[in-house]
């Protein structure tokens, strides 16, 4: 088989399976609505939960920051790239949660893969939820350590796990709020089996953090614990990108001698940095508290409304509403009819989702407004079958 060979074989089985992804071009993805030239649509796929992700403060300050410190970073933070802007705010952030330490990243994915790869040892044990992100699994499976996964949310089959026989260090592994079901881990019973077996919890919280807990402290806060790491990502709530780290200080000191995802790719720009420290000091105020009480109402408004037309969801209390459909086609046929009735939602199907589960991710934010969910299941209701 010739290199053109493979990729057309694999190609072709993506296509044959409903599978086949295609990025569409957008003049407007994040807030209440979607843009495509000179149309638009409601956009119930976006992850901008408070929808700050065109706040005019949050983007005054980049502008502030991009005049100050320029347009980029210039290079890794060990080299020229850590600038004041980047201090300042991984202090806030750490002081904000708890921690003793925040370390930045240029995305959720690197931090997560950037934490597994210098932690784990070949002796080590991971014991990971089974339907942790991607970036999770996809570094747990490459590191030199054991993975074992545990049914979803299960303590029990967790704590079994971990009681089994090993030469090295245990980690477990888990969401906060789960990226494709919506639904919450049970930290607190995750937290204790983990601590009683010596091992430590690393959470990825980035779907709770600036949503949940008190001033939007995250997943960990609501559930009062608090991992040995934390990782926050900036790209959801925030209304940026990026990602943080959460440690002690000998963990950071380590991650910074042995992460090679932050070692050696160039930092965020210092720019950025600035605007997130804006937007913490929005999600942390009284205009993030109303903004969460906003998407609240909408996440009830949408659920009671849901159960009314016999959707099928999954038990989800987040702003990740995930309708299930079920075959990739349907799903692809169910999204194309919705947006051309004016809402846009995004069809996610296999490997993201497991085989049977294609689904509808409805997301809900701040910015939508109490009629928009209502047409949202008017149109819903139209297209029952």
């Amino acid at each position: 088989m010739s290199w053109q060979q493979r990729i057309d074989a694999a190609l072709k089985a993506r296509r044959d399976t409903g599978t086949f992804r295609q990025r569409q071009p957008v003049s407007q993805g994040a807030g209440r609505w979607l843009q495509r030239g000179d149309k638009r649509w409601l956009n119930f796929s976006s992850n901008d939960y408070l929808g700050l992700s065109q706040h005019p403060a949050i983007v005054k300050a980049w502008q502030q920051g991009a005049e100050r410190y320029g347009t980029g970073s210039g290079g890794s933070g060990h080299v020229t790239g850590y600038s004041e802007a980047h201090q300042a705010f991984e202090q806030q952030l750490a002081e904000w949660l708890g921690y003793s330490h925040a370390l930045l990243f240029i995305s959720g994915f690197a931090a997560n893969q950037a934490v597994i790869a210098a932690l784990m040892a070949k002796e080590d044990r991971i014991v990971a939820d089974r339907l942790s992100h991607a970036s999770l699994l996809e570094a747990a499976n490459l590191s030199p350590a054991q993975l074992r996964r545990f049914a979803h949310n299960d303590s029990q089959q967790l704590a079994q796990l971990l009681a089994k026989p090993t030469d090295g260090l245990q980690m477990t592994v888990t969401e906060g709020i789960f990226s494709m079901d919506g639904d919450s881990a049970p930290l607190k019973a995750i937290a204790e089996v983990t601590q009683a077996a010596n091992g430590w919890l690393m959470v990825d919280d980035a779907h709770g953090i600036g949503v949940c807990g008190e001033k939007g402290r995250g997943s960990c806060s609501a559930q009062q614990i608090k991992p040995e790491v934390l990782v926050v990502t900036f790209g959801k709530a925030f209304g940026l990108s990026g990602a943080a780290v959460l440690c002690s200080d000998s963990v950071a000191d380590y991650l910074l001698q042995f992460a090679r995802h932050l070692i050696y790719s160039t930092s965020m720009p210092p720019a950025q940095a600035v605007a997130l420290s804006k937007a913490l000091e929005i999600v942390r105020s009284d205009e993030g508290d109303q903004r969460r009480q906003t998407l609240q109402a909408h996440i009830d408004r949408f659920r009671s409304g849901a159960r009314q037309l016999d959707l099928l969801l999954t038990e989800s209390k987040s702003a990740i509403q995930p309708l299930i459909v079920g075959e990739n086609a349907r799903a692809l046929h169910l999204a194309e009819t919705l947006r051309a009735q004016g809402c846009w939602l995004t069809a996610i199907r296999p490997p993201t989702v497991p085989a049977g589960t294609a689904r509808l991710r409805v997301t809900l934010t701040a910015s939508h407004q109490s009629q928009d969910i209502d047409q949202l299941l008017e149109v819903f209701h139209a297209n029952r079958q």
